[in-house]
């Protein structure tokens, strides 16, 4: 069976999602199109989305200037899955705490942006996610957290005491980069799980 995943491609790591879907495809017996989504039209087509980390200033502006927006809250409201991840998950929440940022207002949460720190406060660190017999390996780079959520969605994962994986419907959003590693799990968990 055949699904096509759009992958928002204005700006952030779109080959690493693109490779990531296709992993947890295989591993649930499905073969993945994956559409590179630069400009509206395509969305509609898509039978999943992702939303990946990048500049979430510069995804805002893009995805407005290319009239994609309008599509992405359709593909939501119609009950289609989404994984937004790191500038992702800003870009979908109620509330950035950053006036540049032009968020979408499809999750229920309010965030702050680069709350670990600058670039060179990455970090790795294993993460134990709710569902998960062992913790995932998660890369958090210039990650967001999330200050609040709504009623409606669901905390999978914290660190710090801080909500950094949650869910609402069928919108999974982290604060860290799941597409760099190998493990298929929170792709899976959006998609196939």
């Amino acid at each position: 069976m055949s699904v096509t995943a759009g992958v928002i491609a204005v700006q952030g790591d779109v080959s690493e999602h693109a490779q990531a879907i296709r992993r947890a495809g295989e591993t649930h017996g499905r073969t993945v199109e994956v559409v590179e989504i630069r400009q509206s039209g395509l969305v509609p087509e898509c039978d999943l989305l992702l939303v990946p980390g990048g500049e979430s200033t510069a995804i805002s502006r893009l995805a407005h200037q290319e009239g994609i927006v309008d599509e992405m809250r359709d593909h939501v409201v119609a009950g289609r899955p989404v994984l937004a991840t790191c500038a992702g998950l800003i870009f979908l929440s109620r509330d950035s705490g950053d006036e540049r940022v032009e968020t979408l207002d499809l999750l229920d949460v309010t965030v702050e942006r680069n709350a670990f720190g600058r670039q060179r406060d990455s970090f790795e660190a294993p993460l134990p996610v709710r569902g998960f017999d062992d913790p995932f390996p998660a890369v958090f780079i210039r990650a967001p957290v999330v200050d609040s959520v709504g009623e409606s969605v669901e905390v999978l994962a914290e660190w710090d005491d801080r909500p950094v994986a949650v869910r609402q419907d069928n919108i999974l959003a982290t604060a860290f980069h799941p597409e760099l590693r190998e493990d298929p799990r929170i792709h899976e968990l959006a998609f196939f799980g």
